[in-house]
């Protein structure tokens, strides 16, 4: 049952940047683009945790999944600073 709601929410994550990057498409808003990237890196860190998840309790890929969440928040905090200064 687990697999399949972090599997719902990687789903959900892909389609929010789908969205996003459409959005930045028409309207050409840089926030909405590295909103977009943003949501990337959570759907990766989410494919990423349900792979983990099935692959069982021997293999660990927490620091991976980290360094995806880290890069998608990172791409976010730097549009934001980017776009305000």
């Amino acid at each position: 049952m687990a697999f399949y709601v972090y599997l719902l929410c990687s789903v959900t994550s892909l389609g929010c940047a789908v969205m996003l990057m459409r959005a930045y498409f028409s309207s050409r808003t840089r926030l909405l683009f590295w909103s977009s990237f943003c949501f990337i890196g959570i759907a990766l860190n989410n494919i990423l945790l349900s792979i983990d998840f099935s692959l069982g309790p021997n293999y660990d890929l927490s620091s991976i999944r980290a360094v995806a969440a880290l890069l998608g928040m990172g791409v976010m905090m730097y549009g934001l600073i980017w776009d305000t200064v």
